[in-house]
């Protein structure tokens, strides 16, 4: 499958936790760079949508992602730090039904090397229904290595979840 395919068929919601972009204060650089990645790799965003930093509008917004508009991915931006008003990990946390902690776990260490703040990150990820969500740091820098890191697997966890037949030890090709 070509590398601008990766996620073709794939319905995307997009979550940009931050205080100062939800007051239009700030670009949502990192927002709008996993939009135009997703796209880029033949997913749709299905919706895309910037909230403060607070636990319940985060919670509720990925709720209503996965259970109303059906996405397949969430992937949030911003709030999974360690600065107080950092709780999307706890958001999460609230929605999700089982945890996927390979993802983050794999991206804070391909990225640590290079970015040691990586190491204070409390990404996590995780399934509701059929709708993975995966926690990505705010800084567009390491939004952009950590899609470098699990953009290969993305898709074959959202086939998994759609219960779609695969051949063990090898990719899907559409």
């Amino acid at each position: 499958m070509s590398a601008e395919q990766r996620l073709r068929g794939v319905r995307c919601g997009i979550l940009t936790a931050s205080e100062r972009v939800s007051r239009g204060q700030g670009k949502n650089e990192s927002g709008q760079y996993l939009a135009q990645t997703v796209g880029a790799e033949g997913g749709e965003v299905i919706a895309h949508v910037v909230v403060p930093d607070d636990v319940e509008m985060i919670a509720k917004t990925l709720a209503d992602m996965a259970d109303t508009l059906k996405v397949d991915l969430v992937l949030t931006t911003g709030g999974s730090g360690v600065a107080p008003r950092d709780v999307t990990p706890e958001a999460t946390l609230r929605v999700i039904e089982r945890q996927v902690p390979g993802i983050p776990e794999a991206a804070r260490v391909a990225t640590a090397a290079s970015a040691p703040l990586a190491m204070v990150s409390r990404a996590i990820a995780g399934i509701r229904g059929r709708t993975l969500i995966v926690n990505l740091p705010g800084s567009p820098r390491g939004v952009r290595e950590w899609m470098a890191v699990i953009l290969p697997v993305l898709r074959h966890t959202v086939e998994l979840l759609r219960e779609t037949p695969l051949e063990w030890g090898r990719e899907h090709k559409p």
